[in-house]
């Protein structure tokens, strides 16, 4: 594995000249390896410092690809593996929240509506009702009272036709691909209540406890017709989804948002496809080629994907950049010993407070990226990604150390 540092081959000599000065004096005073990195000037004592934690024997049976660059001098500050392709675990979910935030309309309100056909005579709502999905992860119960609120004042006391779903926003593939069996896996959706599809047969109960009657019964899945009249909208703001999504790495709600993305193609039963063509377009952008890279899913679940450490800093870049995107997404990310994913880590030293980050487990692997604070006031953009992990504990600390290094 090669190490490369950036800037002139002087700055080489240098920081070697520094750390050989640095080390004789600090085991001339009796003093560990740490204090002896501590001597030298920023950022060397942050590369000389990653380096001695590369030296742990954690590597003699795992592998680690980690990238830092510096946001505000633009210039790489660290590289080591950066280009291998490895598994993200859910740092996946920071390419589905750049890419759907940086889409048009990206921000608007997730929606479920319900609509129907015919017109109330008598109490008799003459057509079918029609339950159209948006794929919003936050619908509860409120929500679906909200809807038989709707129907009580519009003077309905029976429907002569059938409850029906429109679920035409994305395919009909209940899993993403490559997720394993043996997974807690939830059922993808475009009407999710209660984190599962229940949603006919709910809405159904509480409609007749209501005195509502459906002559035509629960019918299944049906397009609803163009000239079909709204009845009621319950929607919640996209800042919502993102939030839980990235602050407690909730996998629903990360694919709900990766449907979204898919949806914006304007297709009929979109698929994973549809959103991959997106984010291979976002790629493109950053100056990357979306063949070296495979997205299978949007929070990270799925053993298919590869991703490197060069291109989720990429995209941290991209986001800094643009605010529509950053004003967004820095909010949405657990901060080190507060709150979310990394309420218990970092709780103290320079990396609390100063890290805002997304993690990512699946067996074998633990992952971090997001941005850090250095104490000079300079801001980070890094990924670290730690493949064949017997213990996740082990991965975890090895990064929280590293993010220390990059805070100091």
């Amino acid at each position: 594995m090669q190490r490369r540092f950036s800037g002139r081959i002087a700055d080489l000599f240098l920081l070697f000249y520094l750390f050989s000065i640095g080390c004789l004096q600090a085991q001339e005073a009796g003093a560990d390896k740490s204090s002896c990195v501590s001597g030298l000037p920023w950022p060397h004592s942050l590369q000389a410092g990653i380096d001695s934690l590369l030296c742990d024997p954690l590597f003699d049976t795992s592998v680690v690809g980690i990238c830092v660059y510096d946001l505000t001098s633009d210039s790489m500050l660290y590289s080591f593996n950066a280009r291998q392709r490895l598994r993200p675990a859910s740092t996946m979910k920071l390419v589905t929240a750049v890419a759907a935030l940086d889409l048009p309309g990206g921000l608007q309100p997730y929606a479920t509506e319900l609509r129907c056909t015919g017109e109330v005579s008598d109490g008799v709502l003459c057509g079918d009702l029609y339950v159209v999905g948006g794929f919003d992860p936050c619908f509860d119960r409120t929500d679906m009272e909200a809807f038989c609120d709707a129907l009580c004042r519009a003077g309905v006391d029976s429907v002569s036709g059938r409850l029906l779903a429109d679920v035409s926003m994305k395919d009909t593939l209940q899993w993403g691909s490559g997720w394993c069996w043996d997974d807690d896996c939830e059922v993808l959706t475009p009407l999710p209540y209660d984190r599962h599809d229940e949603f006919l047969p709910v809405l159904s109960r509480m409609l007749s406890v209501r005195g509502i009657r459906l002559n035509g019964g629960v019918s299944g899945k049906a397009f609803c017709p163009a000239s079909s009249r709204l009845l009621a909208r319950r929607t919640h703001p996209a800042d919502q989804i993102l939030l839980t999504m990235m602050k407690e790495s909730d996998n629903l709600f990360a694919e709900s948002m990766f449907y979204r993305i898919a949806a914006h193609s304007g297709r009929k039963y979109a698929s994973a496809k549809q959103a991959c063509e997106v984010i291979h377009d976002l790629i493109r952008r950053l100056g990357l080629r979306p063949e070296d890279y495979r997205i299978a899913d949007g929070s990270g679940l799925s053993l298919y994907n590869y991703l490197t450490p060069e291109l989720e800093t990429s995209l941290l870049r991209y986001a800094f950049h643009n605010e529509s995107v950053f004003n967004h997404l820095y909010p949405s990310l657990p901060v080190a010993g507060e709150d979310g994913t990394l309420k218990k880590r970092m709780r103290n030293g320079a990396a609390h407070g100063n890290v805002r980050a997304k993690t990512g487990t699946v067996e074998g692997v633990v992952t971090l990226a997001g941005y850090a604070t250095a104490s000079n006031g300079h801001r980070l953009a890094f990924s670290i990604m730690n493949q064949g992990i017997s213990r996740a504990r082990q991965g975890r600390d090895f990064q929280d150390r590293v993010c220390q290094w990059l805070c100091r």
